[in-house]
């Protein structure tokens, strides 16, 4: 697995809680952000958009892999997660099934890292295969 510096750390969750900002959450009132950071250095910031009838909901970490999808990137290091009720951030924000399956689609899950933060001193980082064990993926299908 690539060490992530410090620094880099430090600005992938400064980002992530600058996302926040941008979150639509009229109904739930919990707040997302996330910080995607591409093998090529580049950083896809996310958010989360609700919507009244939850369905069309989108997660903080889907928009920013689809932001980065959508502009030709498809290998990713690691990505920064923040979130909580009303921007308070008490508690780590882990990534749902669904956004977890999505980084299966296009992260190494033993390499990928998902660094779950409250604050630039308090975090952890979990490799991909750790939140989701057994996944199912490309390599399913070959």
């Amino acid at each position: 697995m690539k060490k992530l510096e410090k620094n880099q750390i430090e600005a992938l969750i400064d980002q992530a809680i600058g996302m926040m900002d941008y979150s639509y959450a009229p109904y739930s009132h919990f707040h997302v952000g996330a910080a995607l950071l591409a093998k090529n250095g580049s950083v896809y910031g996310g958010c989360n958009i609700e919507n009244a009838a939850y369905t069309p909901s989108n997660c903080a970490e889907r928009t920013a892999f689809f932001k980065a999808v959508s502009e030709g990137v498809l290998e990713f290091d690691a990505i920064c997660i923040v979130g909580g009720m009303n921007k308070e951030l008490n508690k780590y924000a882990a990534p749902c099934g669904v956004c977890r399956q999505v980084m299966m689609e296009f992260c190494d899950p033993e390499e990928f890292q998902i660094i779950l933060a409250t604050s630039k001193k308090q975090y952890e980082i979990f490799p991909l295969n750790e939140l989701l064990p057994l996944g199912f993926g490309p390599d399913n299908l070959t």
